[in-house]
């Protein structure tokens, strides 16, 4: 027989490790859980570096487990929780690490992915399963796990705590004018191929400060390929029209950059999802992942989607033939964004934001 969800739980797990950017959809689930029962206590078992840039998120204890550490941290913390029983546990990462971690907290009832959206067996660590849904956007199956609960249904809340320093680290990097974030680098790790080319972001960032005399900040890592890429696009753009910051922020910091930037030009990767949870214009740039489950929420009309035909071109498959995570792992995938469709989504999306600064996609969500 399984176990029945409590109709007023006291105290709610929520595992998710990683990564930034799918932290920053989370929020707004832990929001809705906060609205909906205002004296449950939530613990959010969190990775390392995505606790650093949530640390301070209102009516949240973290727990954090630092994936390097391997089974020897997984102990650690099944200790530090030994003594707690969860009334329910929110099992929101599709890994085998996170799954084998679960084993070791106690919960009343394991709330899982459905079948369909499961990866790894993830539903077999859990006891119920949110309901199925046909191509979700990755924030909506979040959100998923609230209404399963019985939350009732209301705006999306952020609130991102950004402390003082962060901002004054922000104005230290992009000064008093008003200026735009190139974040040109997704994460560096293996077939990830969700760089747009380099040629590509300079020529957005001439247009920026021809036509709007916006300057451009760029951000991301301290990796080698970041930094290489940073001076590679300074070196082709005017004196004067970029700030090369990438490698120089704090998560804090970039947050507060984004906040106070005039819009974000991002391929898929964690500022991008940034970016949006402090209601900053986003342009994303999407040819690898489909960016109808992965764009910046609030702004999906302004992303740039070149998807389809990557699929088509390099796996000769349409979007409907497909399944709803399927990737394109191809080098060449993003050289189809076309810097003329990039220009032209910027300049609607400055234009939108200045006459309805708090509006995105024009989806009733």
């Amino acid at each position: 027989m399984k176990p029945s969800l409590p109709a007023q739980p006291n105290h709610i797990a929520i595992l998710r490790l990683s990564a930034l950017g799918d932290v920053c959809n989370l929020v707004p689930t832990v929001r809705a859980l906060q609205r909906q029962w205002p004296q449950a206590r939530i613990t959010w078992i969190i990775g390392k570096g995505e606790y650093s840039l949530l640390a301070g998120l209102s009516g949240v204890e973290f727990v954090v487990y630092d994936k390097s550490t391997g089974l020897k941290g997984m102990r650690a913390l099944w200790r530090e929780l030994a003594d707690t029983r969860f009334d329910v546990l929110l099992h929101m990462q599709q890994a085998i690490r996170a799954s084998i971690l679960s084993l070791g907290l106690k919960a009343n009832v394991r709330v899982g992915y459905d079948k369909a959206r499961a990866k790894d067996a993830q539903h077999r660590f859990t006891q119920l399963h949110i309901a199925p849904r046909t191509n979700p956007h990755v924030l909506e199956s979040f959100m998923d796990f609230a209404r399963l609960m019985g939350v009732e249904e209301g705006p999306l809340e952020w609130n991102l705590p950004v402390p003082s320093a962060a901002y004054d680290e922000a104005r230290l990097i992009s000064g008093e004018a008003p200026y735009l974030v190139v974040n040109p680098c997704s994460n560096v790790r293996l077939r990830n191929f969700r760089n747009w080319s380099v040629e590509g972001y300079a020529s957005v960032i001439e247009y920026a400060w021809v036509q709007h005399g916006l300057k451009s900040v760029l951000t991301g890592g301290g990796s080698s390929l970041e930094r290489e890429i940073g001076e590679q696009i300074e070196a082709l753009c005017q004196p004067g029209s970029v700030i090369n910051a990438i490698g120089q922020t704090s998560l804090k910091g970039l947050l507060a950059l984004v906040d106070g930037a005039r819009a974000v030009v991002s391929p898929d990767t964690g500022p991008a999802h940034m970016s949006n949870a402090m209601g900053t214009p986003t342009l994303g740039l999407y040819a690898t992942t489909n960016p109808q489950r992965a764009a910046p929420y609030l702004w999906r009309d302004f992303a740039v989607n070149a998807y389809p035909e990557a699929l088509y071109t390099y796996q000769q498959k349409l979007v409907e033939e497909v399944s709803w995570g399927q990737r394109v792992r191809h080098a060449d995938a993003m050289g189809l964004i076309k810097t003329d469709d990039v220009i032209a989504k910027l300049e609607t999306l400055l234009t939108h934001t200045a006459a309805h600064p708090t509006t995105g996609t024009t989806d009733e969500s």
